[in-house]
């Protein structure tokens, strides 16, 4: 299936239609780890206000999660490994071991039913060519970005934050692109969650894809 571009923007309309939703992407990647603040909460954290019962660790991510969505949207770098490091580096500041670096020992993640799928070692080597490879080829910019996305959550390739970093290095391709961004919608989450499950028992992501094209691109028309 080809995933041809539901939008097309200049790379600054994409910047803008971003920072304008910032609080409601930071909002919903907030979800991957676990965080349970309301919008308004979310909004109040972002604005250096304390909200009553959130823990300094929730804070911290929704702060990183700020920082991070800030310089996807200024950096004019474009996507590499680098930048990729760069990127996690700021997401996972507060709660990785080694944030910004690329795991140098076993990971794994839950999948439910009490299974547990354990990624391989991370290749640098291989991961550089696998994007730049990816870049290089004539896929669509979201087809690109959906791609790269579940390929660095399932490689799990940083110690902590990947869903988190994962997420926003796919959309660093799709703003760079001017196709909209990525961003399931919370009402989702649950269909969502169980395909990328299948999609780490499996490796095969074309399902996932579909899905994510049908209900996670989101943008606006000029």
């Amino acid at each position: 299936m080809d995933f041809p571009a539901k939008y097309n923007l200049t790379q600054d309309q994409n910047r803008r239609f971003a920072r304008q939703n910032l609080t409601r992407l930071v909002y919903t990647n907030s979800r991957f780890e676990g965080i349970t603040t309301t919008l308004s909460q979310t909004q109040a954290i972002m604005n250096g206000v304390d909200v009553t019962g959130v823990s300094l660790d929730d804070i911290n991510t929704i702060v990183d999660l700020k920082r991070g969505w800030h310089f996807m949207t200024a950096t004019n770098a474009p996507l590499s490994i680098d930048l990729e490091k760069r990127i996690n580096a700021i997401v996972a500041d507060k709660d990785s071991l080694a944030p910004g670096e690329f795991r140098t020992g076993q990971g794994g993640v839950a999948i439910g039913d009490d299974k547990y799928f354990t990624p391989e070692d991370v290749d640098l080597t291989k991961e550089r060519i696998y994007l730049e490879t990816l870049l290089a080829s004539p896929r669509s910019t979201t087809d690109k970005a959906i791609t790269l996305m579940y390929h660095n959550m399932r490689g799990q390739l940083f110690w902590d934050g990947n869903k988190r970093s994962a997420t926003l290095i796919a959309n660093k391709l799709m703003i760079d692109g001017g196709a909209g961004l990525i961003n399931v919608p919370l009402t989702l989450w649950e269909p969502w969650h169980k395909l990328i499950s299948e999609f780490y028992r499996t490796g095969d992501m074309q399902a996932l894809k579909q899905w994510t094209y049908h209900y996670g691109i989101q943008g606006t028309s000029l």
